[in-house]
Formats: C-alpha cells, sequence, structure tokens
C-alpha cells in the first residue's frame, strides 16, 4: 500500500478550508513530510485539474475548481494504488492446483473491492469532506 491517497487529501482538504493560496512548505508542515513529497503530489493533482498554481512571491496552491464539484472518487483515481489490496512480488507455482488459479480469482476479489471503494468515495464531495473539520 501506498501513502499516497491520504497525502492528497490531505492537501485538498488543506486546500478547501481556505481562500488564501497556500506554500508547498506550509502543507508539508501539516501533513508532516517532506515538500519534495508535496510538491510531487500537488504537480499530480495540478497535472488533472484539480489544483491550480500562482508562481511569485504571494504564490502558492489553491483549489481549481469549487470543492463541492470534486468527488472523493476524483482525487482517488488520480492517485490510486495498483491494487487495493497488494500485489505479491513472486509468481505462483502453475504445476499447483491453487497456484495455476490464485491470480485469476485475486483479479476478481480486487476488482469487486475497489468498485465498492470507489462508490462510496463517489458519494462524498470534497466540500463536505471539509467540514469534518469545523
Amino acid at each position: 500500500m501506498n501513502g499516497r491517497f491520504s497525502i492528497a487529501i490531505h492537501i485538498m482538504t488543506l486546500l478547501c478550508t481556505t481562500d488564501d493560496v497556500l506554500s508547498s512548505a506550509y502543507i508539508a508542515g501539516s501533513i508532516n513530510v517532506n515538500p519534495v513529497i508535496v510538491r510531487k503530489e500537488l504537480s499530480n493533482l495540478i497535472k488533472h485539474g484539480l489544483v491550480e498554481s500562482r508562481e511569485g512571491k504571494k504564490g502558492g496552491y489553491r483549489l481549481s475548481q469549487p470543492a463541492k464539484n470534486i468527488k472523493l472518487s476524483d482525487i482517488y483515481s488520480i492517485v490510486k494504488p495498483e491494487s487495493i489490496l497488494g500485489m505479491a512480488k513472486n509468481t505462483p507455482n502453475p504445476d499447483c492446483n491453487v497456484g495455476k488459479q490464485i491470480t485469476e480469482h485475486l483479479n476478481e476479489l480486487y476488482e469487486d473491492v475497489e468498485a465498492s471503494v470507489i462508490q462510496k468515495l463517489d458519494r462524498i464531495n470534497l466540500l463536505a469532506f471539509c467540514h469534518r473539520f469545523n
């Protein structure tokens, strides 16, 4: 598992709770991670149209659209891990009855779990999530 979703949702929540632009250093301080990690994720969020940046001395980052228009599933789809439950690095033994079938059955399970996660996140917009922080 990776922590990209938690970092991205933290960034987006911070940006949602202010009308000001925020610096990557400020955001990194809130998340308690290196600013390089934050800038990398901000770049990804900008690339996908959820965040915009302002250059210069009073520059920083802000949401590129109203928080009510951003679903948590939008954020998840940008940063989602390869597999929500993790993937084994080994190749199962094809001579074993379980080994030759496990990948197919796990893939079906992973697809079902991910569909459930996306369905849940699709029902929550960023504004509603941000209201939890008042």
